[in-house]
């Protein structure tokens, strides 16, 4: 193989397995991540994203399965690469400095004597020149996570892992280091696998995502997608609020306690399911709660400001309930009565009713 069919796919991982006792914590998982990009794993605590980023370092040994780098086998048939020989990258939640060096000699730790130059270009590339003389504890949680990376990096790993990165962030930071972590990552050209369980952290970062589940990866693919066409209940579930309305499929699309949705609206539907039982996926930004012009079909029951907007949580006379999102301009309280109606500008998903 040359080396730039093996650069195509940085990291591979088939039917990578891994079990404490009984319990699979990583179940035949298989992904590949191409050259230059940024995957994010994501899923709920317990999942077996930090599994995963652990096997791909070294830290754990797959029971079942294969790693590959670069085209190399690192793990799997009997052969395991110690950490330090897989070129792989690696930054800790804790950031994992060492307080007694300086930024400089942070940055400059791993590398041959003398390579002053790179560690130039590294400081550079995470705008801390002028803090290069100082140690970790006169440093912001930015500036000490941009010295991670910047570690991390001067070896100029084949993969950078990143443990939930911006966990030990505030709020306010945290969106401004997501910006600031891809571009250092992309200037970089570093193929980047990171796990989290903040889905807008994944959503907004990410080139793909990869969405976790018992053991599982459940779907992987482009942010968009992921989000707006899931795979499954739990991938629709898990990003972001997810309301499932119940319809019957008619000649004509779903007909649910909101109105008909045509069959342009819906994702994949066909003649053949005509009479199923189906749940469709709804999103507050294609719901609209409206006064009602005489008897309304629900009731707000909890609604949340984040500024910008109210989200709206609606039970409907059936009992089901659905989000809307509107602008902090329009505000409903709870308990009004309100009549819900569908705005779509794109495909819905759909799945069979579990009812």
């Amino acid at each position: 193989m040359s080396k730039t069919a093996a650069r195509q796919n940085v990291l591979e991982l088939d039917g990578v397995t891994k079990r404490y006792g009984e319990e699979s914590a990583v179940e035949e998982l298989s992904v590949r991540v191409r050259d230059g990009e940024f995957l994010t794993l994501l899923g709920p605590s317990g999942c077996g994203k930090t599994t995963t980023l652990r096997l791909v370092a070294g830290l754990e040994t797959p029971d079942e399965g294969e790693v590959r780098i670069a085209g190399t086998s690192v793990a799997g048939g009997g052969r395991t690469v110690k950490p330090e020989n897989r070129d792989v990258g690696l930054v800790f939640q804790e950031f994992a400095l060492f307080p007694h060096m300086s930024v400089e000699e942070n940055v400059a730790f791993g590398l041959e004597d003398g390579d002053d130059d790179r560690v130039d270009g590294m400081l550079e590339l995470v705008g801390l020149e002028e803090h290069r003389a100082k140690k970790p504890d006169q440093l912001s949680g930015g500036q000490r996570q941009r010295v991670a990376l910047a570690r991390s990096l001067a070896p100029e790993p084949d993969v950078l892992l990143l443990d939930e990165p911006f966990s030990n962030l505030d709020v306010g930071l945290r969106v401004r280091m997501r910006e600031e972590v891809r571009r250092i990552t992309k200037e970089a050209g570093v193929t980047t696998v990171s796990v989290t369980h903040d889905q807008e952290e994944a959503l907004s970062i990410s080139d793909r995502v990869g969405v976790m589940n018992d053991g599982r990866l459940e779907q992987v693919g482009d942010p968009e997608k992921v989000f707006q066409t899931p795979e499954s209940r739990f991938v629709a579930d898990f990003l972001g609020h997810a309301s499932f309305v119940p319809g019957t499929v008619t000649d004509e699309g779903v007909e649910t306690p909101l109105g008909t949705v045509g069959t342009a609206n819906i994702e994949g539907l066909t003649s053949e399911y005509e009479g199923a039982e189906v749940d469709i996926l709804v999103r507050p930004d294609d719901a609209k709660a409206l006064a009602p012009d005489g008897d309304g079909d629900g009731r707000i029951i909890h609604r949340t400001y984040d500024g910008p907007s109210f989200t709206y949580r609606v039970e409907l006379e059936g009992g089901d309930t659905v989000h809307c999102m509107h602008n902090h301009t329009e505000s409903f309280e709870v308990g009004d009565e309100v009549r819900v109606r569908l705005e779509l500008d794109h495909p819905l998903a759909w799945y069979p009713s579990e009812k």
